[in-house]
């Protein structure tokens, strides 16, 4: 069975996420590729799909939500799950869902739809974006729990083993 997991990430968490995923599922046998949202292939080629994405302002990333768009008719008849990236904080605040996701799960037919904490290391980031994170007092720290991100696969893994 093959499997895409494409990823819409600004700094580079969110595609280690991917990679996180991808693995589990290439260890429960799986051919498994895992892309940037920007260079994805065609999402009929596969009969799965994990698209994960940053979120920023409450929103998924533009790259995201135009694969999204653009790629429509290629999640009918696929088993599609999503997972979105970027609270931070201990806890992990905010705590809601990205304001766009219903539409974008309806608009794929998922499964499922999670999400996990994110990373913010502010020597990445340029100097509006350091602006801003000072201004919210966004406290910096890798956020994300990788055993939590590994279980959630294998529950991929689960649903799509139908050897």
């Amino acid at each position: 069975m093959k499997v895409l997991v494409t990823t819409a990430s600004e700094h580079g968490a969110t595609a280690e996420i991917g990679e996180w995923i991808a693995e589990v599922l290439r260890e429960r046998g799986f051919e498994v590729t895992c892309a940037d949202i920007d260079e994805a292939p065609d999402p009929r080629w596969f009969d799965a799909i994990v698209i994960g994405s940053a979120v920023y302002a409450g929103r998924w990333m533009k790259n995201a939500r135009t694969f999204v768009e653009e790629s429509r008719d290629g999640f009918e008849g696929r088993a599609v799950w999503l997972f979105s990236s970027g609270p931070i904080g201990d806890p992990p605040k905010p705590d809601e869902d990205p304001v766009d996701i219903a539409s974008i799960t309806t608009e794929v037919g998922a499964r499922g739809h999670v999400v996990f904490a994110g990373r913010l290391d502010k020597s990445l980031l340029g100097f509006g974006q350091r602006a801003m994170v000072s201004a919210l007092r966004a406290p910096e720290g890798d956020y994300r729990d990788r055993a939590q991100i590994e279980a959630w696969a294998a529950q991929i893994a689960e649903a799509l083993d139908t050897r």
